[in-house]
């Protein structure tokens, strides 16, 4: 007597496997969002809170008829780059920049340039 050779695959207990890892998911996936962290605060971290941190970052305002400040004294445009290297070695957390609304684009990135040039790592822009 001669056998029949099997070909296809049963597929039936994989289907079965499946679902029932769906259903595991389906009921452990709710359980999952509901889950939280419980944070406490140490208390070191509240009582530095309390001291302001310096403000270590040169502030240069250009105005609307494209002058350049630091605290409100005029600074040339010759004297921009050495002023800038100056001032960042005392003030080394970077370089705010407050443009007035009527200052040229020009200007505004003259000043970003001179300071990169200047060793400053950080830029912030603000109009004002």
């Amino acid at each position: 007597m001669r056998r029949q050779t099997f070909n296809e695959i049963n597929i039936t207990p994989l289907t079965d496997i499946f679902l029932v890892l769906l259903i595991i998911m389906m009921v452990i996936a709710p359980m999952l969002d509901q889950q939280g962290l419980n944070l406490a605060i140490p208390d070191y971290i509240e009582k530095t809170q309390d001291t302001p941190k310096e403000n270590k970052i040169l502030t240069v305002t250009v105005s609307a008829d494209n002058k350049y400040y630091i605290n409100e004294n005029e600074i040339a445009e010759t004297e921009l780059f050495n002023t800038i290297k100056d001032k960042t070695a005392t003030l080394t957390d970077g370089l705010m920049i407050q443009a007035e609304g009527d200052s040229q684009h020009g200007c505004v990135v003259k000043l970003m340039d001179t300071a990169r040039n200047a060793g400053v790592k950080s830029i912030s822009l603000m109009e004002i």
